[in-house]
């Protein structure tokens, strides 16, 4: 992941949404304790600032050192450059070593992971038995734009990245080996709303932050071509408003099996 965001680090920190409180407070009321949570992938730092509320202590980890310069400051949170060749021992020992984690989240970032090397991390440093896992991905599914959605999923196709597979399927096919707690579970997402207030340009520039715009943008391709911004203005209407828009949310909550 770390390459493919670089090169769009300022964007995407100042671009993509912010996640709501509401989350962040139900995911810290599973937790009986509020020592240390660990943001995984956590790009320019919008979801390790939310859980900052809760939790004395948030270790915020991400792949690309370019992404984490853009990262809000924060008094309780701890930014950490994570390479690919850190090894599971070097990343327990980053974390504060086994079962010493209250919290773990990844928000839209676990689809990049290594799976199997993500969750053995997980399964060290997570507390039991009360220790909780949560992922989320949202999905640009926006019915005042149905056409020209449809059109950008048409053009983005030969761009994909595989490992973006998970997050295309609504994390319906996500591994996810841990004890439902009530919020989702394996094969079975939870579906949130994630409401907000967007002009026209910071829409269509939060979109260009999205991976596969990125790797189009990189072999000279402009996915948002002049007949579909000409119809997403369209259907936008007044391009000079604002739009309240929800973007649908795909939630996994568990703890430990025992």
């Amino acid at each position: 992941m770390a390459g493919v965001y670089d090169k769009k680090a300022e964007q995407y920190a100042q671009r993509r949404p912010k996640y709501p409180k509401e989350w962040f407070s139900m995911l810290a009321s599973l937790t009986p304790e509020h020592k240390v949570a660990w943001d995984a992938g956590t790009g320019s730092g919008q979801a390790a600032l939310g859980i900052a509320e809760h939790y004395d202590q948030v270790i915020a980890t991400d792949v690309s050192a370019a992404q984490l310069e853009h990262a809000a400051p924060h008094p309780k949170v701890r930014y950490l450059h994570t390479p690919i060749s850190t090894s599971e021992d070097e990343f327990v020992a980053m974390l504060g070593g086994d079962n010493s984690i209250d919290l773990i989240i990844s928000a839209t970032a676990v689809h990049w992971f290594d799976l199997p090397f993500f969750y053995s991390v997980v399964n060290r440093v997570l507390k039991k038995p009360h220790g909780i896992i949560a992922v989320w991905t949202y999905y640009y599914d926006i019915p005042i734009l149905k056409n020209s959605m449809k059109m950008v999923s048409e053009a983005v196709l030969p761009y994909r990245d595989p490992r973006t597979f998970h997050a295309y399927e609504k994390y319906k096919k996500l591994p996810f080996p841990f004890e439902s707690v009530g919020y989702g579970s394996e094969g079975s997402p939870m579906e949130l709303d994630m409401g907000f207030e967007m002009t026209f340009d910071e829409f269509t520039e939060s979109l260009k932050t999205v991976s596969s715009f990125v790797k189009a943008k990189e072999q000279g391709v402009e996915l948002l071509s002049d007949d579909i911004l000409k119809e997403m203005k369209r259907e936008w209407g007044d391009s000079t408003g604002s739009r309240k828009l929800f973007y649908l949310t795909y939630m996994l909550v568990g703890k430990p099996k025992s």
